[in-house]
């Protein structure tokens, strides 16, 4: 069957993502293909200190994204989008969207990006022993009850962004495991998970919580696993999301899902042993553990789930790649200002070809050092950052060290929290799967997989990213498979295309030399924090 015949029979699926910068969707075929795209870009605003989208513009972005996706498959085949054989929605992680009993908004959504809640995170960090970020939906719903804000009052509901879509849609006040997990900890036995029922009790007893008479299975939705029902497109759902009246109700829809989950699905790191990282701006890191860490470390090591409820250690640093972007900018223009920009190769190979280059470097690369913190980072104890070169009077300077230090720079906060798992946890990884901008080049490939001393994949479909990996999830649940695993590895990737680069020892050896000068050196960033 052909797509255009596909999409008129209503056999392809929907996964619709909502990140910080853009809203996507994407329709994907029998083979799991992307077949047609929608679009909406957004960005979040400040309002009264506060990090935040505006429901209308939610609900504006939903419905924007939507038609631009009926508009790419009327132009590709011809038809009109009016079924589809299943849906799911997800959305960047975290967050505080809380509802009266009549479902008014009651303070503007507070997005993961707010840092307002930092005696929440560590009160419930010690409480639970279990580490709680600033970011999660309990610690943003605690922090309003230490600050008695008059909005706790009437507090009926607390979602997430993906959790609230899905209700409106579906009228189904449900959330996957994996995104549930970044709202409050949740406890996996026997295949099935919720939230942790003795860190409930312990919530529920804290003297503000109970004041209030707050129960979390009330106030947040239930969890549910990849491939549960979680109801269907109700009539004025579908009427929300296609305001033409166009599309038809009754469609199933998946258990909605966070951008953590996805990017696993995506990338087929859902199974023990196997993680997967995204590198680009920031850079992330999740390993999917065989059992729960001996102990907690927050700032360090957030755990979530997968999507099928197995635990996650996630190390994610706040900076990669920007730093050494400005720095191959700043060649570029000299580059073109020597020579015109005619006789420069475009921007993309330069970038490669100098990156290239940088795999000619000294094993120690020349004694140089580079820190890539435009913010800070939590990891390496920094709560704002200064990017800065340095070296010694003797150092070997020039341009194949200089490029390998600025791609090892990036990285490093990364092996910082990567080495508590390895060294500390003894967690095993049989391979990790890469995506985002750091993986384009083979000597990117070369250097992650040098970092987390493991084999390092970049797969071909990786780069479609959530909207995909959400598709993906829809198509699980509607073809009633009970292993998300297997079903990744059998029906999606068993022909997937990729490249892999397992560790070579002089990589391996060259980056440890990197590591041991950036941890000690770590005090000219300080002192570049305290007085620049």
């Amino acid at each position: 069957m052909g797509n255009k015949e596909l999409i008129e029979s209503g056999s392809a699926v929907l996964g619709i993502e909502f990140g910080s910068t853009r809203i996507k969707a994407v329709l994907i075929n029998e083979k799991y293909e992307p077949i047609a795209g929608g679009s909406y870009t957004w960005e979040n605003t400040l309002d009264n200190g506060i990090w935040t989208y505006p429901l209308s513009q939610i609900h504006e972005g939903l419905q924007t994204c939507y038609a631009d996706l009926k508009k790419d498959v009327a132009e590709k085949y011809g038809v009109k989008l009016t079924k589809f054989k299943a849906g799911g929605i997800s959305a960047m992680m975290h967050g505080y969207l809380a509802f009266d009993s009549s479902e008014n908004l009651l303070v503007p959504f507070r997005t993961w990006r707010n840092t307002i809640t930092g005696q929440a995170s560590k009160e419930l960090s010690d409480l639970f022993n279990f580490p709680v970020p600033e970011r999660w939906s309990i610690s943003h719903l605690y922090q309003a009850i230490l600050n008695k804000e008059p909005h706790i009052n009437k507090i009926s509901n607390v979602y997430t962004l993906a959790g609230y879509i899905h209700y409106m849609l579906t009228g189904k006040k449900v959330l996957g495991v994996g995104d549930a997990s970044g709202m409050f900890p949740v406890k996996y036995n026997n295949g099935k998970a919720d939230y942790n029922p003795d860190f409930k009790a312990k919530f529920e007893a804290l003297p503000g919580v109970k004041a209030l008479g707050l129960k979390l299975d009330s106030v947040f939705p239930k969890v549910l696993m990849a491939g549960q029902e979680a109801g269907t497109l109700t009539e004025a759902g579908a009427k929300f999301l296609d305001p033409t009246g166009d599309l038809q109700s009754g469609i199933p829809f998946c258990p909605p899902e966070g951008d953590a989950g996805t990017g696993m699905a995506a990338t087929n790191s859902v199974a023990a042993k196997t993680g997967n990282i995204s590198a680009g701006t920031s850079v992330f890191s999740m390993v999917v553990l065989e059992k729960d860490l001996k102990k907690a470390y927050p700032g360090i090591i957030d755990i979530v789930t997968t999507p099928d409820g197995l635990p996650v250690a996630m190390v994610h640093a706040n900076n990669c790649t920007g730093e050494h972007n400005y720095w191959m900018d700043l060649f570029y223009e000299v580059a073109t200002l020597m020579c015109g920009e005619a006789n420069v190769p475009k921007i993309g190979k330069f970038f490669d070809d100098l990156i290239g280059k940088s795999l000619e470097a000294d094993k120690d690369c020349g004694g140089l050092l580079a820190y890539n913190y435009l913010s800070g980072e939590t990891i390496t104890g920094f709560n704002s950052g200064r990017p800065l070169f340095a070296r010694a009077e003797n150092a070997k300077f020039n341009v194949a060290n200089f490029m390998r230090v600025q791609m090892f720079a990036s990285l490093g906060a990364l092996r910082a929290g990567m080495n508590i798992l390895y060294d500390e946890e003894k967690v095993p990884v049989e391979s990790m799967t890469g995506a985002g901008g750091y993986f384009k080049t083979e000597a990117g490939l070369k250097y992650m997989a040098a970092a987390m001393k493991t084999s390092v994949s970049a797969m071909e479909t990786a780069g479609e990213g959530g909207p995909w990996g959400m598709a993906l999830l829809a198509a699980f649940a509607a073809a009633g498979k009970k292993n998300l695993p297997e079903f990744l590895n059998k029906e999606v990737f068993g022909n997937c295309k990729k490249t892999t680069s397992a560790p070579e020892n002089e990589l391996v050896e060259s980056f440890n030399i990197y590591f041991d000068r950036y941890m000690k050196g770590l005090a000219i960033e300080k002192a570049a924090v305290e007085n620049l």
